[in-house]
């Protein structure tokens, strides 16, 4: 996700910094429609958060649980509509400038203070992910040990091993990747990660639902599992909450997707039909998931539907699914911190222009192997980078409560606040007219159930890290 922007706020023609500009023009012609569209919101959405949403309909049980699912999906496709209309200025259909990021949007729209405070969501959304990728790739890998010994051992046996090696090990290996430039413009990864997304997404679903055609019924009740205390549910189920945030948005790269499509019919308008579609068949797919995870076992119902082991066999199938995730994450996580390193390597750059420490480059001459092209601020920056997301993943390893916190913390600013603004000052909404009034009410809600979220959150990873 490349994001830039190159705009004035009124009279000030100062850029901000850690915001990569954007060229006048792109270097390709815009071909997309409807369905090209479609396939990319799909491909954004549908990752490692699905795997957490069968432990969130426990929580919330058969009523709550489908409705909170389809209320942030609706949340979301509210917030793609306004968005959408955020891409051309002044007019949304027919502006002649055109704002080719999310970030470039709100500085254009909203002016450079807020454009520093959208950044600083920004560079800890795509942080997070990085924790969050670390821990479910270092669980996943475990995963595939831990099935191979119960295959040989018996489901009974006790095969308890750790996460921090595997943690350590996909540190390493993002080390490697993170030094080579450019890695996110790879298009072959974006196709890998999708394949593998959809690959493990479907191996859960289908686990799921062959468990209960199995049984013959349905487990579950209407109300969740029962927990010791009313504190305690409560808890729980704002952790479900913030686990449901984490899977929806995809506001970050709604703009650049936008960016791509073809006009005539103006772009909008074919976002918001592509966004209904892929929204309908993304909270489909969710609600099966989900669904489907908890029939199977109940209250029994584990934090992640592919490590928690409800499912033993077929073990083989148990082991691909669970390399599936390990090598979309470890491209994804390259996607989202290859944009992070090229912002703050851009403001460097910018900051101490005659360093050699900054701009000069080294070849590192190998055998067999093609000469490395080295920079100093590089090899650091991004190696102090991994080593700080392997670390905090390996002192907070709790996947349904980073998913929580990263979810909460961020779902309101990026998909609520930002895109409700911006269409106030393009659509010249006045104060307390009727549009205002619901808009803004719509807002302070989505603020107070996020901050739910993420109190609970915060306090299951303090919970889980002190028992």
């Amino acid at each position: 996700m490349g994001m830039g922007v190159a705009a004035a706020d009124n009279h000030d023609e100062t850029q901000v910094p850690l915001l990569q500009t954007q060229p006048a023009e792109p270097p390709f012609k815009r071909t997309g429609n409807v369905w090209t569209a479609v396939a990319h919101i799909i491909t954004g959405v549908i990752g490692s958060g699905v795997l957490s949403l069968a432990w969130s309909m426990a929580q919330l049980g058969w009523i709550a649980g489908p409705l909170a699912m389809l209320f942030f999906a609706s949340i979301t496709l509210l917030s793609t509509f306004l968005l959408s209309d955020s891409y051309r200025s002044p007019d949304p259909e027919y502006g002649p400038a055109r704002n080719r990021s999310y970030l470039e949007a709100v500085y254009m729209n909203l002016g450079k203070r807020n454009a520093w405070v959208c950044a600083l969501f920004v560079q800890i959304s795509l942080f997070g992910t990085g924790i969050a990728y670390t821990i479910t790739s270092g669980i996943s890998m475990r995963a595939v040990e831990k099935s191979n010994c119960y295959h040989k051992e018996g489901h009974g046996a006790a095969c308890d091993f750790g996460d921090t090696s595997y943690m350590l090990l996909f540190g390493a290996v993002q080390i490697v990747l993170s030094q080579i430039p450019n890695f996110h413009n790879l298009q072959w990864l974006s196709i890998l990660a999708a394949f593998m997304s959809f690959t493990y997404s479907s191996i859960g679903l289908g686990l799921g639902l062959s468990k209960v055609v199995g049984d013959g019924y349905v487990k579950g009740s209407i109300g969740g599992i029962s927990s010791s205390s009313a504190a305690e549910k409560v808890w729980l189920v704002s952790q479900a909450l913030g686990d449901i945030a984490f899977a929806y948005p995809y506001s970050l790269i709604l703009i650049e997707i936008q960016d791509t499509l073809k006009s005539p019919p103006p772009e909008n308008q074919t976002m918001k039909k592509a966004s209904t579609i892929a929204i309908t068949v993304t909270a489909f797919f969710y609600l099966c998931c989900g669904g489907f995870g908890y029939a199977a076992f109940g209250d029994a119902t584990p934090g992640n539907l592919l490590t928690g082991f409800g499912f033993y066999e077929p073990y083989w199938l148990i082991d691909f699914a669970n390399a599936c995730v390990v090598l979309h994450l470890v491209g994804g996580y390259q996607v989202f911190s290859q944009t992070l390193f090229a912002n703050v390597e851009k403001w460097f750059g910018e900051k101490f222009p005659g360093s050699r420490f900054v701009n000069d480059s080294h070849t590192l001459k190998l055998p067999v192997l093609p000469d490395i092209r080295l920079n100093l601020l590089r090899l650091c920056f991004r190696s102090v980078y991994v080593v700080a997301t392997t670390g905090i993943a390996m002192i907070f390893p709790y996947f349904n409560q980073v998913l929580g916190v990263q979810g909460s913390l961020i779902f309101w600013p990026l998909s609520v606040y930002f895109p409700v603004e911006m269409y106030f000052k393009q659509r010249n909404i006045q104060a307390w007219t009727t549009k205002w009034v619901m808009l803004r009410t719509f807002s302070i809600f989505c603020l107070l159930l996020t901050l739910f979220a993420l109190i609970g959150s915060i306090q299951g990873l303090v919970s889980a890290k002190l028992s």
